[in-house]
């Protein structure tokens, strides 16, 4: 019996249904990673593999970080809470100082260190779903009352939203009021409060959109992105181009036109793009069934929870996920305006693998915790 539980203890058994299509993404992004960005990279760092080195050690750490949140009991996480808070409202005020926040595209939204960058409000979007889940477990007899229940919650997430739009980054605006609405309501905060104080968000979150130029274009551009396929219709005329362009059974791993100087930024948010082109409608419904596997899992982890801080914890990393899929693919097929955002596992980048990887880690954990019960 001790020779079994000490094999038991050697070779943990990992959850097949969630792991196998994270690591089969995760795969896919690095080879298209490159395919995406080749062209792009020789032409502006003088090496085709400059993306997919990076992708890999990115790759890399993300497996560290899935291994890091596997093996860590996930209810330590619990005294990691407020120091997380703290260090994430830290970075949001260095992120838009002068001289320590980096530029890209017309925003501030990365920090740089040397030849390491990263994203303050990735990390911010799961700091703010440790300390819900955390609440929400701590204030479980209490949580229909407004200044217990709703109150405090609506604070942190007032002030991280104001520091990042700052910024300006108004999609991690969008999905952290989605993932904090959605957890208080699987945390039982009234229903009242939560559709009371929605009515005045709303046209706060209009006149925000509106007051640039630049999001209104978008606004107009989703409409009739066709009108404006010379301006700020470019991206997504293009991307459905390389959807149309790909059919049913794509052109080819590598074959693909339209990354070829004319999808900007192939390799990041328009990744799913060059899939659609690449591997046809057989390939972006492939994507989409293990994106629906790897949320289907982490559901059945979210019920299936000992108690209600991992059932929370679950809830508001599958929310994550899901609602930077749901955007991410909406914008790049034309159903939602534009905005800059990552295809989770796929799209090139360090900070959004590397947070997405280790969450998925702290889910397997959290699944883990019920087979040893």
């Amino acid at each position: 019996m001790n020779s079994n539980n000490t094999h038991t203890n050697e070779l943990p058994i990992y959850d097949i249904k969630l792991l196998f299509p994270v690591l089969f993404l995760v795969g896919i992004g690095i080879v298209m990673v490159y395919s995406a960005s080749s062209a792009l990279a020789l032409k502006k760092f003088g090496s085709g593999y400059f993306f997919l080195k990076k992708q890999s050690v990115f790759s890399l750490l993300g497996l560290a970080g899935l291994y890091c949140g596997y093996k860590l009991p996930y209810r330590f996480l619990k005294k990691l809470t407020y120091p997380a808070l703290l260090c994430a409202f830290i970075l949001l005020v260095l992120v838009v100082i002068p001289g320590i926040g980096f530029k890209a595209g017309g925003a501030t939204r990365w920090i740089r260190l040397g030849v390491i960058s990263f994203q303050p409000s990735e990390f911010a979007r799961f700091a703010m779903i440790l300390y819900l889940a955390y609440s929400l477990t701590k204030k479980q007899n209490l949580i229909k009352d407004l200044s217990i229940g709703f109150v405090p919650h609506v604070i942190v997430l007032f002030v991280f939203t104001l520091l990042i739009a700052i910024q300006p980054d108004f999609g991690s605006i969008v999905i952290l009021i989605l993932i904090t609405w959605i957890m208080m309501f699987v945390g039982g905060v009234k229903i009242a409060h939560l559709t009371i104080t929605t009515l005045p968000v709303i046209p706060i979150l209009i006149w925000y959109m509106m007051k640039a130029e630049y999001r209104v274009k978008r606004i107009m551009t989703f409409l009739d992105p066709f009108k404006y396929s010379s301006d700020e219709g470019y991206q997504i005329v293009h991307s459905l181009m390389a959807f149309g362009t790909g059919g049913i059974g794509g052109t080819g791993v590598g074959s693909g036109y339209q990354k070829l100087f004319y999808l900007p930024e192939p390799h990041t948010d328009f990744i799913f793009s060059v899939i659609g082109e690449e591997f046809g409608l057989i390939g972006v419904l492939f994507i989409i069934m293990l994106f629906l596997v790897i949320i289907w899992r982490g559901i059945s982890i979210a019920r299936s929870a000992k108690e209600n801080f991992g059932t929370f914890l679950a809830i508001g990393i599958v929310t994550s996920l899901s609602v930077q899929v749901l955007i991410n693919m909406g914008v790049v097929l034309g159903l939602l305006p534009a905005k800059g955002l990552a295809l989770p596992f796929l799209s090139y980048g360090g900070t959004s693998l590397l947070i997405n990887m280790t969450s998925i880690g702290i889910l397997m954990n959290i699944g883990e915790d019920k087979k040893s019960e």
